[in-house]
């Protein structure tokens, strides 16, 4: 997608933070999520960041373009709560050897 640039991210803060219950989950917007048509890897803190990177390529039934989108809300996120990504790229996740 680098001929096209970046999608822009559609994450934005939550006031949810820690241990989300069931309920808390589903009560989240879907700009909270990495994948928000999904509603897959909620961006609520900064862990719950680190796991969303951690668990990138496990998330099943998602297009290049969704992925491409999670991981620029990730990126946002990540700014946001402070969380240093080591990877420019989803890409480089494979290649790192973190997935």
């Amino acid at each position: 997608m680098a001929e096209h640039g970046s999608p822009k991210p559609t994450w934005k803060p939550h006031t949810e933070h820690g241990t989300l219950s069931s309920a808390e989950r589903r009560d989240l917007p879907d700009n909270a999520y990495a994948f928000p048509e999904q509603r897959k890897e909620p961006l609520v803190d900064a862990a719950h960041v680190r796991t969303a990177i951690a668990r990138f390529d496990q998330v099943q039934d998602v297009t290049d373009a969704d992925r491409d989108l999670a991981w620029a809300n990730i990126l946002a996120a990540a700014r946001h709560y402070d969380v240093e990504v080591e990877e420019s790229s989803w890409h480089d996740l494979r290649k790192g050897g973190r997935a």
